[in-house]
């Protein structure tokens, strides 16, 4: 364990089941072990690498830990399970997935836990709500600001739209615009 907390970004995803409940769950268990600090708006994606299965629900949280990464790493994996995920083909519907995105300015690189996430840079459904709450929040690696890379994302911000429950109000086009204002100029 550490002895200060570290600042950590997670991104939770769910595309089977209840995915607004399994969401919220996935956070109230998350609050059980971390400080939650903030989390963005929850939205509506497209799976990018097997678009033949259902829609996503995705979120950013910001929390602090005491946990190591390999500590954390294996809470998120628990709470996996404990929302119903069952180890499967990479990419499949899963009622929950948590992956750390930082961890502190850290760098790590093992056969297990790769922090940085590999993929931050090219994942809308990643970047769109990161935007949200850390557009500042520089990553370790490429040295670039989370609004940076958002504005260089080659396959733009397409399919990714803030989630409105129903009997909330926000109409479908007000919520498009509100993402689009989200996402910086290339100018």
């Amino acid at each position: 364990m550490n002895a200060e907390p570290v600042s950590v970004y997670l991104s939770l995803g769910s595309n089977v089941g209840d995915r607004k409940r399994n969401l919220d769950r996935a956070i109230s268990f998350l609050s059980e072990r971390l400080r939650i600090e903030e989390i963005s708006s929850v939205y509506d994606t497209t799976p990018e690498d097997n678009p033949d299965q259902p829609r996503f629900l995705n979120l950013v949280a910001h929390a602090y830990t005491t946990l190591e990464p390999t500590g954390l790493l294996a809470l998120l994996k628990g709470i996996e399970s404990k929302l119903g995920r069952v180890p499967s083909a990479r990419y499949s519907p899963r009622p929950m997935d948590i992956d750390i995105l930082f961890y502190g300015k850290q760098v790590i690189n093992t056969p297990t836990l790769t922090i940085p996430h590999t993929r931050i840079p090219e994942r809308a459904f990643v970047l769109v709500p990161l935007n949200e709450i850390a557009p500042e929040l520089v990553h370790p690696v490429s040295g670039k600001p989370v609004k940076q890379m958002l504005a260089e994302l080659k396959r733009g911000v397409q399919g990714v739209f803030k989630f409105v429950q129903p009997g909330e109000s926000g109409t479908a086009e007000a919520v498009k615009e509100e993402v689009k204002d989200n996402v910086p100029d290339n100018g």
